[in-house]
Formats: structure tokens, sequence, C-alpha cells
């Protein structure tokens, strides 16, 4: 699983330690899957390679993915960040590209767009996030960005959400901003 530029944190896993890593992860949040049986997702990732090599990316960045659903109609497994605060390794990042080349100094090494994309996966959308902070309290101390939609990007904006004082809110930021707290969290369907 070869990692690609720009988005190093840790050490590259085998795929015995990483289907170990998100098999233990699995077993010990029983609640986040309710009704999926480990066996069928290990099987649904053995046979896409490319999908693991994302969920590599993720863990390898501290994103911790787990499964948070099943969609019965494609069959596939879908996948999310579930570390407890933004993934480390995907902070500190503006929105976009628009957003990083528009900033005329200190700009961040890269952006959450751009590092989703080179991942393989997706930044959550405002629902998924919400449906993520019901399986637990997430991003206490942190934010992550989330999907914006084009009429808000197209006037220099762009979303976040993190949980406060007991609930889950978004915010808005320019897409040129960035934060050391500020990071991204990702989806993936296998």
């Amino acid at each position: 699983m070869k990692q690609k530029k720009g988005i190093d944190n840790k050490k590259e896993l085998t795929l015995e330690e990483l289907l170990k890593i998100l098999k233990d992860r699995f077993e010990k949040n029983m609640n986040r899957h309710k009704g999926v049986e480990w066996a069928e997702v290990q099987a649904k990732l053995e046979a896409n390679t490319k999908k693991l090599w994302s969920l590599n990316e993720m863990e390898r960045t501290s994103g911790e993915p787990d499964v948070v659903g099943h969609d019965k109609e494609t069959g596939e497994y879908v996948f999310y960040d579930c570390s407890a605060e933004s993934p480390k390794g995907r902070r500190s990042v503006c929105y976009d590209r628009e957003g990083l080349e528009s900033r005329k100094e200190h700009k961040p090494e890269n952006n959450a767009i751009d590092m989703a994309a080179a991942m393989g996966i997706e930044l959550l959308t405002e629902e998924q996030y919400r449906a993520l902070q019901k399986l637990g309290n997430f991003d206490l101390k942190t934010s992550s960005w989330v999907q914006t939609p084009s009429n808000i990007r197209e006037l220099g904006g762009a979303l976040f959400c993190d949980r406060r004082f007991g609930h889950v809110f978004l915010y808005h930021n320019g897409a040129s901003s960035y934060y050391a707290a500020r990071g991204f969290r990702g989806s993936l369907r296998v």
C-alpha cells in the first residue's frame, strides 16, 4: 500500500496489520454497526485492494475508520473516520485548492478536498457528520471541514462542524482559513 505525497503521518501498514486493526475496532464498537458481521465486511475488503489502500490512508493519518452502516441496496459497507478528534494527520489545511491559492502568506501545506481525493475518500456531508455524532461524542476540542454547497463556496465560504456544550454546530469560515485544530473526516463505501 504505497503512500501518496503530502499525507504522510505514520508508517505503512501490512494488509494483515490493517485488517487486524479494523477488526479489533469493529468488535470494540458494535454500537456503530448493529447487525453487521465482520466476516462479510472482511470479504468485501479483501476483494477490493483499492478500497483497502484508502482505509490504510485513513488509518495512517489517524482517522480510525470504522463501519457505520450497510447500504442494503448496493451491498456496500460505509466507513467513516471515528477518531475522537479530527484526524491529526489532516489538520491545518484550507478547505480546497482555490482557498489555498488565494492566501497571500502563511499558506498551509495542503487542503482538505485535494487530500481526500488523493486518499480516495470524500469529506463527510453535514448530514453524515450529524449521523456520526449520534454514535458518540466527536470533535469536542477540534472541528472538521464538511462538504460545502456550491452556492456558499462560490461566495468564498466553506462549512465546518464540531460538538460543544452537548450540541453539534455547523459554522462557516472563509475557504482559505486554516487552524491547528481543524481537519476533516472522510467517508468510504466498500
